[in-house]
């Protein structure tokens, strides 16, 4: 069994959803599928919490009249005939007076969530509402009937592979299993989100509760270029990526992509493929434990990264120095990217500066501090081993023309990172492209 995420984009219009109706149901296999909230919606439901926040019901209920008569609108488009309009018409009825029912009631991040999860809800209910119009033996099976999270907020994996295992016993001969993206249950049964990921983490962990065949994502985008296309010319598509290279894309900026969301794959030995609902015939990218010896893949940019330096004579040979370095930011939950040591001083590079400020007065009992800001982190991806020769040269020649505040190596086999002002960015992306890919 395949499972296959189509994210927001994807089931942005009546159309779109036609499209993944044909996409799902294609191979005549039986699919699991994990749809996100129609593009648009979630940010619509998240600003009806914020009118009821501020105690304003009228300005939420004028979103939620406009959101009503937009959903509306696609079920005259959605469907072709009147049983199936009637019963998803009847349905939207009463999601919207769910949502009108928060505005007599107090409001605290508890409702909140609730509202946010209905963007998912309402796309699942029409997607299968209109494959059982089109014959298909389709069934919907709520996320919060088996995703969970812990009391740390993590996906409680045994949970979800008992409880699956439990809905799928359940409702066994199905050709397509349709299910919710990002919305779970915590530790107390409250409705939650997964935050990171959202639903592309909710396609992973199902992937290895199942376990499935393959993890299929479903994006607007065919697969993870070789740098962004948004900043340089000429990029491709990647064909295969190992789970650590693509680990280390997403987290150095990649967006289609969280760095998260693979893990439950990759620990399954589930591949992933990244493909376009645009263009379905388009190769995308594939991600699985397969390393091509040799071979330098891509390149990311993480952006609004600010370095900080300590500098102190007191550092030579001082034991337990670092370790009261990293006990700040830690104190301060504020995680390191990179870092860099000498004899007198240490940098390190963070991507959240909301407790700067309180960060840089702890630092300055332990030497001198200064702060760049507006930096960012150009990461070059690939089989960096170091014992193969000449690709850090490689990397490094690309950027002889742009200044590099600090460089990191060694630290993976798969990454080498430069630290460089954010002003620089497009020049050193192209220039990476154009020696390492288009050459």
């Amino acid at each position: 069994m395949k499972v296959m995420k189509f994210g927001g984009t994807s089931v942005g219009s009546p159309e779109r959803m036609k499209n993944v109706a044909k996409l799902v149901t294609k191979s005549g296999e039986p699919t699991f599928v994990v749809l996100s909230a129609m593009s648009g919606t979630t940010n619509s439901l998240v600003e009806i919490s914020n009118y009821l926040y501020k105690k304003n019901p009228e300005g939420a209920n004028e979103v939620i009249n406009q959101l009503e008569v937009k959903y509306l609108s696609h079920v005259e488009e959605l469907f072709s005939t009147d049983e199936y309009k009637t019963l998803t018409r009847d349905f939207l009825k009463q999601e919207f007076k769910y949502l009108r029912s928060f505005t007599k009631e107090l409001f605290t991040s508890f409702e909140e969530k609730s509202i946010v999860a209905q963007g998912e809800i309402i796309s699942t209910n029409m997607v299968v509402n209109y494959l059982k119009e089109c014959g298909i033996n389709a069934v919907l099976l709520s996320a919060l009937d088996f995703m969970r999270t812990d009391k740390n907020s993590e996906p409680d994996a045994e949970y979800i592979k008992e409880k699956l295992a439990q809905v799928m016993k359940q409702n066994e001969g199905y050709q397509v299993y349709i299910t919710q993206g990002f919305i779970c249950r915590n530790a107390y049964g409250e409705i939650d989100n997964l935050l990171r990921g959202g639903s592309d983490y909710t396609a992973s962990l199902i992937g290895a509760a199942l376990p499935a065949d393959e993890i299929q994502i479903w994006t607007d985008i065919d697969g993870m270029h070789n740098n962004d296309p948004r900043v340089v010319d000429k990029t491709e598509a990647v064909h295969q990526l190992n789970f650590e290279e693509a680990a280390e894309l997403a987290y150095f900026g990649a967006k289609i992509l969280h760095p998260t969301c693979i893990q439950p794959a990759k620990y399954a030995g589930i591949p992933v493929r990244l493909l376009n609902t645009m263009d379905p015939e388009a190769q995308g990218t594939i991600i699985d434990n397969v390393i091509l010896r040799g071979k330098i893949k891509a390149v990311a940019a993480k952006d609004n990264i600010t370095a900080i330096k300590i500098k102190s004579s007191r550092m030579l040979l001082a034991t337990g120095f670092l370790r009261k370095i990293f006990e700040i930011f830690e104190s301060y939950n504020t995680p390191i990217d990179m870092i860099a040591t000498s004899e007198v001083g240490v940098s390190m590079s963070i991507d959240n500066d909301k407790h700067l400020n309180d960060i840089v007065d702890e630092l300055k009992k332990f030497g001198t501090v200064t702060v760049d800001q507006d930096m960012c982190i150009i990461c070059v991806v690939g089989d960096l081993d170091w014992a193969n020769l000449g690709f850090e040269a490689l990397a490094t020649e690309a950027m002889k023309n742009i200044p590099v505040r600090m460089i990191s190596y060694g630290g993976s086999n798969y990454n080498i990172s430069f630290l460089i002002r954010e002003a620089d960015k497009k020049r050193a992306l192209q220039s990476l492209s154009d020696n390492l890919f288009n050459n």
